[in-house]
């Protein structure tokens, strides 16, 4: 491997790193309260540093919601693996209680973070965080309509919206049984929804 070729690798694990930091620090402090200096520190990269890779806040706030947006995307491609469309839903579901402390301590990740941005004046940022929540969207969706079931789209906005109801509550009362509960009628839902298309 050439010099050239380890500082470009370097290069790519500091902004991984940055990235990655931006996430996690931006879903735990919120943007107003979170500094450059604060993603920095949890990346282990010094301050100075940053700015190479990444010359305002808003970036880094846009590479964590590329983070979340692969990280959606590497759920869904597991998921994509199980044998039928109830089966992904219900693991989705089990997915998000599975998260059940970090949602209560700080709330859905992506959705927190488009409720803080969209009371900003500036910037487009609220829309790029709406379009990761949409391809959650997008993929429930395609999984009721596999399934074969009327509306789809309503479906899943009835799923989704379940999802960032309890991870709302379980955040505001501080209380990760919040998810668990729901998690558990929402399974029961996606069963009385698949019973009522076979019509038990």
């Amino acid at each position: 491997m050439t010099d050239s070729t380890k500082s470009r690798a370097r290069g790519t694990d500091k902004r991984r790193r940055l990235t990655a930091a931006a996430a996690q620090v931006l879903h735990r402090q919120g943007v107003e309260r979170t500094t450059i200096a604060d993603i920095a520190k949890a990346a282990d990269i010094p301050v100075g540093n940053v700015y190479y890779y990444f010359k305002t806040k808003d970036e880094l706030v846009q590479a964590a919601l590329a983070e979340h947006e692969g990280s959606l995307a590497e759920l869904t491609t597991e998921l994509d693996g199980l044998p039928d469309p109830l089966s992904r839903l219900k693991a989705l579901v089990n997915a998000w209680v599975g998260r059940r402390d970090t949602a209560a301590r700080y709330g859905c990740p992506t959705g927190t973070l488009a409720v803080e941005l969209d009371k900003r004046a500036d910037g487009t940022l609220d829309q790029e965080a709406g379009r990761v929540i949409r391809l959650l969207l997008d993929w429930v969706e395609h999984q009721f309509r596999a399934l074969g079931l009327p509306d789809p789209g309503d479906l899943a906005l009835t799923l989704v919206a379940g999802y960032q109801g309890m991870s709302l509550l379980a955040n505001a009362l501080r209380d990760p049984d919040i998810m668990v509960r729901e998690g558990n009628r929402l399974i029961r839902w996606l069963d009385t929804v698949t019973a009522a298309r076979d019509g038990s």
